[in-house]
């Protein structure tokens, strides 16, 4: 007789849980900080026992929604409590929706930076019970414990309760041995940030907080003993309080060891750009290659537009920190740069991405202007036509100095520059495809806009390249509309080409390939490394 019992994945073995922590991750690898600070601190802010009553589960968003609900519902819950992000907010949405369809008894709180702000507006508010807002490590305990014990609350809408961080319990004990061996680990020594970027979040922020630093050093050591050896610090200006940033970096200094060239660590920050002082350097100059990543925020050269949205940035120091970094220490230097600006034409744009590129960070990560809720940038709206997408994640259209046709311009170089420039993967192909011309007003941009409208045009798609496609691609732009001569080019593509590991024939190649599995460059593996490192981390924040 067959078995009727439905199986049970290992994941939903157990008692049933009185509440459950989930989010939609973008990607596997993203552990999530945030509902790990809720479940450290279930029992100090909604009292004893409460910790024990709760699941957390993660999810991606190529998860189809019934599977996720399913995953859910077999935990048994009365509380499902969904951290709620620009990346996760339509799925997520069809979850919410699913569940209060099926079970409309189970409470649904809703928390996290997409839902704490314009709450009126969003169908997932709507669909929801509770929606807390802001800071939720001690307002969501509190409220689960009402909803499972009573009195049941008044407010749908909860403004979260900012408490000092020492009132805060660390979520690092709620990393999984299995987190810390496959995952990525995201750690905090502050919250918040003193800079009033329009364009940021934390913008809202009346100042940044430290959390205690002999505190939080232990728990670095704790995660460090459990074999932790990857950590990117969410600090958004992790070099503000230099004492701290010292001693951070001299910790894993302290713990770094190098085998075979490639060392054990890598750790990650964000970093205010104008502000590097001695002392840091002489400890960043220490780092093996492949061990430290600074995300290093831009954002525009431009004075005007830097005033404009009261973003404050000492140019000439920024441009010597960056030099610095690139030339005198063995750093992977990721530079940010936003387009769509109020105020910012095509032009000055151009002349901001060829300053930066000649300062050759080994990333410039090109974005485009996003009007996150709540954030002040939405002032400028009618003073400058800004004109955004209303779905997610919110870009912006046009504007007054840039329209329509020219940002979706704009949007496929952000592609390709990914693609082609941020891989990793085109190293030499990249100098010809940017320097190689004797016409000195095609610069960087320039050079590479002309490259995207000709693939553009040439290909109509933005996605799904094979590596051998690209490589032909970039071989019958070089050589026919740059007019570059063939064989340097062909002898490029053919070393980034081996480098990659790729095993295909592009038909450029096919002639100089002896074999389909050429050998692996050795040497270009660092750097290759941090950029695959950096693309997993993206669409985090």
């Amino acid at each position: 007789m067959p078995n009727l019992t439905p199986p049970t994945p290992a994941a939903q073995a157990g008692s049933p849980a009185g509440v459950v922590l989930a989010t939609l991750n973008a990607k596997f690898i993203h552990a999530s900080l945030g509902l790990r600070c809720l479940l450290a601190n279930m029992d100090r802010h909604g009292g004893a026992g409460l910790r024990a009553q709760t699941a957390l589960r993660e999810f991606v968003i190529q998860q189809r929604p019934t599977q996720i609900v399913e995953e859910l519902l077999a935990l048994e819950p009365r509380v499902i409590g969904l951290g709620v992000y620009i990346w996760n907010v339509v799925e997520t949405t069809q979850v919410v929706r699913l569940l209060k369809a099926l079970r409309p008894d189970i409470k649904v709180v809703l928390g996290g930076p997409e839902v704490s702000h314009e709450t009126d507006s969003q169908e997932i508010c709507r669909l929801a019970d509770h929606v807390v807002t802001g800071w939720g490590d001690v307002s969501f305990p509190k409220l689960c414990r009402a909803l499972l014990d009573g009195p049941q609350p008044l407010m749908k809408v909860i403004a979260g309760e900012q408490p000092p961080l020492d009132a805060l319990a660390f979520p690092y004990e709620e990393y999984t041995d299995s987190d810390i061996a496959k995952r990525l680990l995201y750690v905090e020594a502050s919250r918040g940030c003193p800079f009033k970027c329009e364009f940021c979040l934390s913008a809202l922020d009346k100042t940044a907080w430290a959390f205690d630093l002999e505190a939080f050093m232990a728990e670095l050591q704790a995660l460090y003993a459990r074999g932790a050896r990857n950590f990117k610090f969410v600090d958004r200006t992790f070099n503000l309080k230099i004492d701290n940033s010292v001693r951070i970096l001299q910790f894993f200094l302290d713990r770094m060891q190098v085998a075979q060239g490639r060392p054990d660590l890598f750790v990650h920050f964000e970093v205010v750009p104008d502000s590097l002082p001695d002392r840091l350097k002489e400890l960043i100059v220490q780092f093996p290659a492949g061990s430290l990543q600074f995300e290093v925020g831009i954002q525009s050269f431009n004075p005007e537009v830097q005033q404009r949205i009261s973003r404050k940035q000492d140019n000439t120091k920024t441009a010597d920190n960056l030099r610095w970094l690139v030339t005198q220490s063995q750093a992977h230097v990721h530079a940010d740069l936003i387009f769509g600006l109020p105020g910012e034409t095509l032009e000055s744009f151009a002349a901001g991405f060829d300053r930066l590129y000649a300062l050759a960070p080994h990333e410039i990560q090109f974005g485009i202007l996003k009007r996150l809720r709540g954030t002040p940038i939405a002032r400028h709206t009618a003073d400058f036509a800004m004109v955004y997408d209303p779905q997610t994640p919110y870009t912006i259209l046009q504007n007054s100095t840039i329209d329509f046709a020219t940002l979706q311009r704009i949007q496929r170089f952000a592609r390709y520059w990914d693609m082609v420039a941020n891989s990793g993967r085109f190293l030499r192909a990249r100098r010809l495809l940017l320097e190689g011309t004797q016409d000195a007003h095609v610069t960087a941009f320039a050079a590479f806009l002309q490259f995207t409208d000709w693939l553009w045009q040439t290909t109509g798609k933005t996605h799904e390249f094979a590596l051998e496609k690209l490589v032909d691609l970039l071989f019958t732009h070089l050589t026919g509309p740059r007019a570059l001569p063939a064989e340097p080019v062909r002898q490029a593509l053919l070393s980034d080409y081996e480098a990659s590991g790729a095993r295909g024939k592009p038909a450029c190649l096919a002639a100089v390939l002896q074999s389909a599995s050429g050998p692996l460059t050795h040497s270009s593996q660092p750097r290759a490394q941090r950029q695959g490192r950096h693309v997993s981390q993206s669409q985090t924040e």
